[in-house]
């Protein structure tokens, strides 16, 4: 069982569609704006409601998960400028309500002795992007998360990694000016934006893989 996510957002509604026609069993998970491929495969839940996803989980025959978190938002302002609430909305959306359903699935996981969790990180924490400091927040707090869940069950047939994502033609690129995209592009190596197929390689990568837990894989074109 794949679970997306984010699945009414650029990137996850495109894993979505990718998943469903490979046949796989897939749930995406949206809340406000509707998906516009495979709504029969998709719920409303608000991730940020512990009982929503309490019930979800406990009503779901729900096997082997793979849980995909590509829940996010960007709220684009300098630190001396950006209000608190602003601040909060984006560690509410990008990390709390990702470790909501986390912590939800891991009972299910731990009892199936399998599981598999795919955190969609950024490299803005790494190379640091002004404008961005409430989302390069939460970004980098997914890598510490990971980290100590993948450690927390280790034993227990349970993975937990992240994808630290550059720009891709996916998501929220499609919200840059066109100006600012070729700034960035010409700060890419490759000098092209990471394609579906790069992250859906290091998706399956991760899912088949057992002893790969607690890293992560930059997906970046060789940004530093």
């Amino acid at each position: 069982m794949i679970i997306i996510t984010g699945a009414s957002g650029g990137l996850g509604c495109q894993l979505l569609d990718y998943f469903v026609n490979k046949g796989e069993d897939v749930i995406g998970i949206y809340n406000k704006t509707i998906p516009t491929v495979h709504l029969q495969n998709c719920i409303q839940l608000d991730l940020e409601d512990e009982k929503a996803v309490e019930q979800f989980i406990q009503k779901g025959d729900l096997r082997n998960i793979v849980l995909i978190n590509a829940v996010g938002i960007t709220i684009s302002g300098m630190a001396h400028k950006q209000s608190l609430a602003e601040f909060k909305k984006t560690i509410d959306v990008n990390l709390l309500s990702v470790y909501s359903i986390i912590s939800k699935c891991l009972l299910i996981m731990r009892r199936q002795n399998y599981g598999r969790i795919i955190n969609f990180s950024s490299v803005v924490p790494k190379i640091g992007t002004p404008g961005n400091v409430a989302y390069a927040a939460s970004k980098a707090a997914l890598w510490g998360m990971s980290k100590v869940i993948a450690m927390e069950n280790a034993t227990k047939g349970i993975t937990s990694n992240c994808l630290n994502l550059g720009y891709c033609n996916a998501g929220m690129v499609n919200t840059i000016p066109i100006n600012i995209l070729d700034d960035i592009l010409n700060k890419i190596p490759q000098r092209s934006l990471c394609s579906l197929d790069n992250i859906i390689n290091a998706i399956e990568f991760l899912i088949k893989s057992d002893y790969v837990t607690g890293t992560e894989l930059d997906i970046n074109g060789g940004m530093i």
